[in-house]
């Protein structure tokens, strides 16, 4: 089951450990913690009776320790803390290269020094070695050794503002391996991109990069273009989304929604002139011959989807008397009795090419 989640404080512990001289590949061993209860030895107050660590604690800083990819800086005399705000750069005094507890004497760290930093400890310009790392507000056990530092004065003054400040860049996790804040970190970029759980660090990584450079497209940016870039365009589309639209190239919503209204009116009614005019249309060319009845119903469908086709061929064809209505003069027509056609049934089959059987089973049909 899953812990509460607490806040958590940073501690540049004051106590100080003595260096010792480094050996001839600038790797030393400093003192990190001594083992059991301790506290800072400037004697400012902390949140906790005391800090602790014991084999059992220590095991699972080291875990920590070896599962996060990123090193572990040592500088001088706390400057990754403070370059924000004196502006001074913080070089690199060396690197945490390994971890090991030591039962009845405490947590040790291998660093690997430059050959600068190496010099001042030989000659004696750094004495003292002051660590930083993230313990437990309510039991005050140490959790995670961030960084560390050279110093002669372990016991600075504000050392607490810096732990203070510390916390909120080093975040806050629980006592447990998974809640590791590199694992934090990895488990919101993917939950942020979509990504499936099982997602690897490298895997993530990777869609960002991927998903960064989609956005750099859609801005219209160059393919180097830094966070500044990408924020400052982002800042220009919200500002042209928020911005009063200019009234010469834009009407408002509800003016165009009434201009869609009024179109689909008048379409309609278009139609419905249209289909009249087709029907008169049809019926003027039943009446004068130029089509015949069995053909009505083409015709209506080559009007609806190509009314200009059907005009150029009524303008085309020649009445044909016989398809004209009153040809009879109101007296029944008279059958031909090889065929059961009438005259006028004949000449319409002469003029549109059919047989006698293909009209009588149009004629059926109709009726």
């Amino acid at each position: 089951m899953k812990t509460k989640r607490l806040p958590l404080a940073v501690a540049l512990a004051a106590c100080s450990f003595v260096l010792g001289a480094p050996a001839a590949d600038n790797t030393i061993w400093v003192q990190v913690t001594p083992a059991g209860h301790f506290l800072p030895a400037d004697g400012r107050e902390i949140k906790v009776p005391s800090w602790h660590i014991n084999q059992a604690v220590a095991t699972k800083v080291i875990e920590r320790f070896h599962a996060t990819k990123n090193k572990r800086v040592v500088d001088y005399e706390h400057q990754t803390l403070l370059k924000e705000e004196n502006g001074q750069p913080a070089p690199a005094a060396g690197w945490y290269t390994d971890l090991q507890w030591r039962e009845g004497e405490g947590l040790f760290a291998r660093v690997q020094l430059t050959a600068r930093a190496a010099q001042y400890i030989a000659e004696g310009e750094y004495q003292y070695f002051s660590p930083v790392f993230l313990y437990h507000p309510t039991t005050g056990d140490v959790l995670d050794v961030q960084m560390g530092a050279l110093t002669n004065a372990p016991a600075i003054d504000g050392m607490q503002e810096l732990s203070l400040r510390a916390a909120a860049s080093f975040g806050c996790f629980d006592d447990s391996p998974e809640e590791n804040p590199v694992n934090q970190l990895l488990q919101a970029l993917i939950a942020a991109l979509g990504l499936a759980e099982n997602t690897t660090e490298e895997q993530a990584v990777a869609a960002l990069s991927a998903h960064t450079t989609n956005l750099r497209k859609l801005l219209g940016l160059d393919e180097k273009a830094g966070g500044e870039a990408m924020l400052a365009a982002c800042t220009g589309l919200k500002a042209k989304a928020t911005a009063t639209p200019d009234p010469a190239q834009f009407v408002p919503l509800s003016v165009a929604e009434g201009l869609k209204a009024d179109i689909a009116a008048l379409t309609a009614r278009l139609g419905e002139r249209d289909d009249k005019d087709l029907d008169s249309q049809i019926t003027a060319a039943l009446e004068d011959g130029r089509l015949a009845k069995p053909m009505e119903e083409w015709a209506r469908d080559l009007g609806k989807s190509n009314r200009a086709a059907l005009t150029a061929y009524l303008d085309k064809a020649a009445p044909i008397a016989a398809l004209a209505s009153s040809q009879t003069q109101g007296k029944p027509p008279v059958t031909d009795e090889k065929n059961g056609l009438t005259k006028e049934e004949l000449a319409v089959c002469s003029a549109m090419g059919l047989t006698a059987e293909q009209f009588k089973a149009a004629k059926a049909e109709e009726q």
